[in-house]
């Protein structure tokens, strides 16, 4: 990086934050407004399921071959290209009354979302200094690893001062604004590797890449054990979410405006815990915030599970949100530094895909347990499930942390 750019990087970094968080947050307001639409259209928990479900169908879609593009493709003008047409996509979105189309429209949104993200974390990965990555995770840790919380927060003062419609219209104007904001940031990529990526056939360069990426599994098995342990607490967490706005409305009792309200505690509790995390961030090891970050994290779903009113609901959602702050800062450091830059965008879409498959079958299911039994009692098992695993995510960081992860490499 040249000079005169590594003096920019504070400006730098700080519109990057700004743009990626804005898209990030976007992924989810337009989310939680079709949430209170469609269950206003049906009344149905599985039309409400299926809306959560398009998200990892459409990583289905694009995981398995997007990670190959991505590491190849200039990854600023890709994540430009995605802003702009999930922007678009959205200010249609309102006009539309038919769910079959709603459906088809927020599948297109997702899979644009499915490439921006792993396009993100890569473009990231190669601006910021490694000595400096950690503490801008915890300040992304607001719009980012917490996204599924803050934007829902916004979502509900929206709905306070609006209506659902409205919050989707603005939904697409972030979109717009991500993607100016994107052009103000620099380039990373090597002309040289780009001249690379267009000399390989579409399939090859596929098939290609799922065997780097499954020999790299093979000898960094410890990476391969945290992610997914990692990804089976995402899976959770995202059918439990998929039944948030039933639960509200069905166990709580609670209005659109007291939903909006518990869902803006859970960005607090975010904002909290990521402010925390930054100021604290040169105590902190990554290894050791996913396994207690974790245990906390689920220990706020079943805070929120057994609750019986709009207080006690709100003290889960401000617990698990506060926690998540800390795993998913975590997390994404410890990936960054374990997994080459050159292939991150490849290894992140394929885990994600297997992922993407996982919540599927979870939040398929939790919707039909939820249909025949009760949500609460879904809303329960569900978390209860999360706590052992984020119990033996735990056990699995604190072998790794003992024993040192250039030991592990070896063994």
């Amino acid at each position: 990086m040249q000079r005169k750019e590594v003096k920019r990087m504070p400006r730098i970094s700080f519109v990057l934050l700004v743009a990626i968080g804005i898209s990030n947050i976007g992924d989810w307001i337009y989310l939680i407004a079709y949430n209170l639409i469609i269950l206003n259209m049906t009344g149905s928990p599985i039309a409400v399921a299926i809306l959560y479900i398009l998200k990892p169908v459409a990583a289905i879609l694009t995981n398995g071959w997007s990670g190959s593009l991505i590491d190849r493709m200039n990854k600023k003008k890709l994540m430009i290209w995605l802003d702009v047409s999930r922007g678009l996509l959205l200010f249609i979105l309102p006009m539309v009354s038919s769910l079959s189309v709603i459906y088809f429209i927020v599948l297109l949104i997702n899979m644009g979302s499915a490439i921006f993200h792993p396009a993100s974390l890569t473009y990231m990965t190669k601006l910021i200094p490694e000595q400096n990555r950690y503490r801008f995770n915890a300040l992304r840790s607001l719009v980012d690893s917490g996204a599924f919380l803050v934007g829902p927060a916004l979502a509900g003062i929206l709905f306070m001062v609006g209506s659902p419609i409205i919050a989707v219209f603005l939904n697409g104007v972030t979109f717009i604004v991500s993607g100016f904001l994107t052009l103000l940031i620099p380039d990373v990529e090597n002309r040289q590797e780009m001249q690379h990526g267009k000399k390989l056939s579409g399939f090859v360069m596929v098939k290609t890449d799922w065997k780097t990426v499954s020999t790299f599994s093979r000898q960094n098995q410890y990476v391969l054990r945290i992610y997914m342990l990692f990804s089976c607490i995402t899976v959770l967490t995202a059918a439990i979410d998929s039944l948030e706005a039933v639960f509200a409305r069905q166990e709580l009792a609670l209005t659109d405006f007291w939903y909006g309200l518990l869902v803006s505690v859970a960005g607090a509790g975010i904002i909290f815990g990521a402010i925390l995390n930054t100021l604290f961030s040169h105590l902190l090891k990554p290894l050791g915030l996913i396994g207690i970050a974790s245990v906390f994290l689920a220990a706020g779903y079943l805070v929120y599970a057994f609750s019986e009113s709009f207080s006690i609901a709100g003290i889960g959602f401000f617990i698990l949100s506060f926690s998540l702050a800390f795993a998913g800062t975590g997390f994404t450091t410890f990936i960054q530094t374990e997994v080459p830059i050159d292939m991150l965008g490849r290894l992140s879409s394929i885990y994600g895909w297997v992922e993407s498959i996982l919540v599927i079958l979870c939040t398929g299911l939790f919707g039909l347990l939820a249909h025949f039994f009760s949500v609460r009692m879904t809303v329960v098992a569900g978390s209860g499930m999360l706590l052992i695993i984020s119990l033996v995510l735990f056990i699995q960081c604190i072998k790794t942390s003992a024993v040192g992860v250039e030991s592990v490499k070896q063994v």
